[in-house]
């Protein structure tokens, strides 16, 4: 079974219908990217996985388990709370702020969540904290705090603390969207590095470049509809919609 799968996920504020009949599947190991004009209910979708937001109707699976099976936001899956928190834990998530503790240090904001939440031992939180920072390139910035830091680097440092929940999928919500163009590149760059380690992705980006180069498939989405979902080849070259046509006609 796909980790995540998605049906007839249906999503309303109030009499605004943001998400309508939105369907998907991802298979381990796959990086799905997300595309799209702003207002389209990218990363509602996105939070919607991992209950950010509550659906209005629709099924979600996720990692094999139904989470929800809601019709009018009532949810019929026959799962515990514990069941779901456990199964929520499976995913990471990166949002276009990076949400960093500024009171914490680099080390002391990627190891809490461990700790707090996992109930780590604080050496091997610590140990794990340290190889994640190496692995986004600032083991020489451990004792910094985020107002130190480029907003490259907090994002950097934002991943690797989702990282350190060891997390099975990885969310992206626009991770790029919030900084200078020159910073841009290096964190694509680890997202690029965490792809090819295997990582099951789901990316909500303008990044054309990213996606055309990273994702195994492309999702274009418009008015609360996925539009299109195919190879990037195919969603690049020759799209079978005249609004991903028109879209991708304005951003290239």
């Amino acid at each position: 079974m796909p980790i995540i799968k998605v049906e007839h996920l249906y999503k309303n504020f109030g009499s605004l219908e943001v998400l309508k009949d939105c369907n998907l599947e991802v298979n381990e190991g796959e990086v799905v990217c997300i595309i799209g004009p702003s207002g389209g209910g990218k990363s509602t979708f996105l939070r919607s996985l991992n209950h950010l937001e509550t659906i209005t109707s629709g099924k979600i699976w996720i990692d094999g388990k139904l989470i929800d099976d809601r019709t009018h936001e009532h949810n019929h899956a026959k799962i515990s709370k514990k069941e779901t928190e456990a199964v929520l834990l499976e995913l990471g998530m990166c949002f276009q702020r990076f949400n960093l503790f500024p009171h914490l240090t680099v080390l002391q904001n990627v190891m809490l969540a461990p700790v707090d939440i996992r109930k780590m031992p604080k050496a091997e939180a610590k140990t794990l904290a340290e190889e994640l920072i190496a692995r986004v390139g600032l083991s020489d910035k451990l004792d910094e705090y985020p107002s130190r830091l480029s907003g490259g680097q907090q994002q950097r440092v934002a991943i690797a603390r989702a990282l350190a929940m060891k997390p099975k999928i990885m969310l992206f919500d626009e991770p790029t969207s919030a900084l200078d163009p020159e910073l841009v590149g290096e964190v694509l760059q680890v997202m690029k590095d965490l792809a090819k380690s295997g990582m099951t992705m789901l990316v909500v980006t303008h990044e054309i470049g990213f996606a055309r180069e990273v994702a195994d498939k492309v999702v274009f989405m418009y008015n609360g509809t996925m539009l299109e979902t195919g190879t990037p080849e195919k969603i690049f070259n020759s799209p079978d919609n005249e609004r991903t046509a028109a879209f991708l006609n304005a951003v290239l």
